[in-house]
């Protein structure tokens, strides 16, 4: 009995011949290209390479940013942890921060800096000043307390009617402000406490860093630095044998 050829996995086969014999002939002109690359844009590798290691999804980077500006407000998701509160909105503030216990994102999310959506907090059950301010602000929505949404530079917190002031949050601080029940958005530049923010900065995007993701960025950096310095003094030292008589 005659038998059909198996066509699909020979045209598979082709392909991947032809792709391969593509790569062969390409070796040298793409080693040249990468060489080029490592001697002469070295900047713009290096920043690829912090980018990669310190969010391996960059898509996060512009998710954050956008709930900065749009915060995920779910009244919904706080519902297992609203039993039992006070009525006031200073003792509901105090409890929520007791119940969802402070962890930096490098901890949380292995990411430097993450502004998670309500439920992931409700769910991991702690988070940093962005992810207590987006569970206290569904509270109070839950609970139709009035409130206002601030973010400051280096914080985020929840304003309400007789909230105590503190150097992180303030008027002078914040730099935008939301108010859910009129809309209305508030932008200014705030006074910088240039201490207290690089202090912050530090110790959230450095200290707590995991040490393999230290090492990773370090060494990445070197090696590119490195391969730059040798290309470089290659390509200097063939061409001093070009125009030697």
């Amino acid at each position: 009995m005659l038998q059909c050829p198996d066509l699909p996995h020979q045209r598979l086969a082709t392909i991947v011949t032809g792709l391969r014999r593509r790569l062969l002939q390409s070796g040298p002109a793409l080693g040249r290209h990468c060489r080029h690359a490592l001697a002469h844009h070295t900047g713009p590798l290096i920043a690829l390479w912090i980018l990669f290691v310190l969010y391996p999804n960059p898509f996060n980077i512009g998710v954050s940013v956008f709930r900065v500006f749009n915060p995920d407000i779910d009244p919904v998701a706080v519902a297992p942890i609203t039993e039992g509160l006070p009525d006031e909105p200073a003792e509901v503030e105090r409890e929520i921060l007791r119940r969802i216990p402070y962890r930096y994102d490098w901890q949380v999310h292995g990411m430097p800096w993450y502004f998670p959506p309500t439920a992931r907090v409700v769910q991991a059950g702690v988070g940093d000043c962005k992810a207590r301010a987006v569970v206290l602000a569904s509270v109070f929505d839950r609970l139709g307390i009035p409130y206002r949404f601030n973010s400051s530079f280096v914080h985020v917190w929840v304003d309400y009617e007789g909230k105590h002031e503190t150097a992180f949050e303030n008027p002078d601080a914040r730099f935008y402000q939301q108010d859910p029940e009129t809309g209305e958005r508030f932008f200014k530049l705030p006074k910088i406490e240039w201490k207290l923010w690089l202090d912050s900065t530090v110790e959230g995007l450095w200290t707590v860093m995991p040490l393999f993701r230290k090492l990773l960025l370090l060494s990445g950096t070197a090696l590119l630095v490195l391969a730059r310095v040798l290309l470089r003094r290659n390509t200097g030292a063939s061409i001093d044998k070009a125009t030697v008589p």
